[in-house]
């Protein structure tokens, strides 16, 4: 092959970015699942701790959330900050994985078609 002939990539330097992408994805997914965030409902009566990868970790309930009489709403409690708690996570997620994810996809590795 001709140096510089072509166009063509070199080989080497496109397995060394694939490479460097994978190093650089692996750390963030580790940071990812070293992460916590925290949402909260009904004023801050339920709180849901999530990891980076919005798996449930921990649920605080105040005394004053729970009405035997009324636990549909609690439910509802718990779930607004369970969901709060991911929409986070999710954002969080983004802001780690998303400049990765343009590179993988958007022409980050010269050369590649995707």
């Amino acid at each position: 092959m001709i140096p510089g002939g072509g166009g063509q990539p070199d080989m080497q330097q496109l397995l060394q970015q694939a490479q460097k992408m994978q190093q650089d994805l692996a750390e963030a997914q580790q940071e990812l699942a070293e992460s916590t965030v925290d949402g909260s409902s009904g004023g801050g009566l339920v709180k849901a701790t999530v990891n980076g990868a919005g798996e449930l970790q921990g649920l605080v309930i105040d005394p004053k959330a729970v009405d035997p009489e009324d636990t549909e709403t609690l439910s509802d409690l718990v779930l607004a900050a369970v969901r709060d708690a991911v929409s986070g996570a999710q954002q969080l997620q983004q802001q780690k994985l998303g400049p990765l994810a343009e590179g993988l996809g958007g022409g980050g590795v010269p050369g590649l078609p995707f």
